[in-house]
């Protein structure tokens, strides 16, 4: 039997502390008050633009997408993964996004809420759990999966810098800094768990109703990036052409819980996790009249982290980092309609 005051939880522990991380993101929420500030900048005489302040209208589809986590063994034989959970993304988004221009400057936020009572695609919950022979799949579980009320923030400022470089007209240099946070909340419901022998044959099966396994996670990545593209303006239909892509990466912190809802007690796994987010994109935006445009954008956001497992149970709980690694890859396409005035 393990050592049950080195599982006793405690915040001072050497080994473990998660407040840091979370200072972090929360830490990150500051940057709100800054980008609103700059929307609300009156515009200095002489910085104005032909559009001050641009309106977008926002659906998005992911696709191939999830968020995941998993953990390795603390103990002999310490094989990873020992425990993974795959949660699919495949869900749609509307929002909007406000934008000013403050001259060479602009500020961006982004909101998108995802859609209610959308099914996302099958859950996996793989577990490796035979000591004798780590590497082989020993339980599989597959459910149903909805996605509960879930956000998506982004805010970032960028300047204008083409003509500087030497660029002739209509090209679009911007280097930019922001951050995103994400709230996802899944509810895994409705599936079966597969226990596997040693040649891989199917022991035993057990259809599990109902809800399973709620789980939620943050993200919360600041990035420093750049836009480059080009507009062309047409006298005739249509008024404008711009082409725009984005590359950008930064530090990005994770925070999970996961409660498995058919054990007894009150038991919640976490993860505090950090490590590096990178994202890339690509629009087209074409100028209906002067003051409307209709874009298609598609996007690709990713995310890898490695932290700290902390398993509650009541008062008492453990925690250990091997093998401890979140995760989430979201590939996407959006539509848009922006109003520039």
């Amino acid at each position: 039997m393990p050592d049950t005051d080195r599982f006793r939880l405690s915040d001072r522990s050497p080994r473990f502390r998660p407040r840091p991380q979370v200072r972090s993101l929360w830490g990150c929420l500051l940057f709100f008050p800054a980008i609103l500030a700059c929307l609300l900048v009156p515009i200095q005489a002489g910085a104005a633009t032909e559009q001050d302040w641009i309106v977008t209208a926002k659906l998005k589809f992911l696709f191939g997408s999830h968020t995941s986590y998993e953990f390795g063994n603390p103990y002999s034989p310490y094989q990873v993964p020992l425990s993974r959970l795959e949660f699919p993304l495949n869900t749609i988004w509307a929002g909007f996004e406000v934008r000013r221009n403050l001259g060479r400057l602009s500020a961006g936020f982004e909101y998108l809420a995802s859609l209610a009572d959308q099914e996302t695609d099958h859950f996996r919950d793989s577990d490796w759990d035979d000591d004798a022979d780590p590497s082989r799949l020993s339980i599989f579980g597959e459910t149903q999966c909805r996605v509960r009320p879930s956000f998506q923030l982004r805010a970032d400022v960028d300047l204008q810098i083409a003509d500087l470089v030497g660029l002739p007209e209509g090209f679009i240099l911007r280097p930019l800094v922001g951050y995103r946070w994400q709230h996802l909340a899944f509810m895994a419901h409705d599936g079966t768990q597969y226990v596997y022998g040693s040649a891989g044959e199917v022991l035993s099966s057990e259809w599990l109703p109902g809800n399973t396994i709620s789980f939620q996670q943050d993200w919360c990545a600041l990035f420093g990036g750049l836009r480059l593209g080009y507009t062309w303006n047409r006298a005739s239909w249509p008024h404008r052409l711009t082409v725009l892509g984005q590359a950008d990466m930064g530090p990005v912190w994770g925070y999970n819980l996961d409660r498995h809802l058919l054990r007894g007690g009150d038991r919640a796994t976490r993860e505090y996790t950090q490590g590096l987010a990178w994202h890339t994109s690509l629009g087209l935006e074409l100028g209906l009249t002067e003051h409307l445009s209709l874009g298609v954008e598609g996007d690709y956001l990713g995310m890898e982290t490695t932290g700290v497992h902390k398993l509650t149970f009541y008062d008492l709980g453990f925690r250990f980092s091997n093998g401890v690694r979140a995760w989430s890859q979201q590939s996407s396409i959006s539509v848009k309609l922006t109003y520039g005035f």
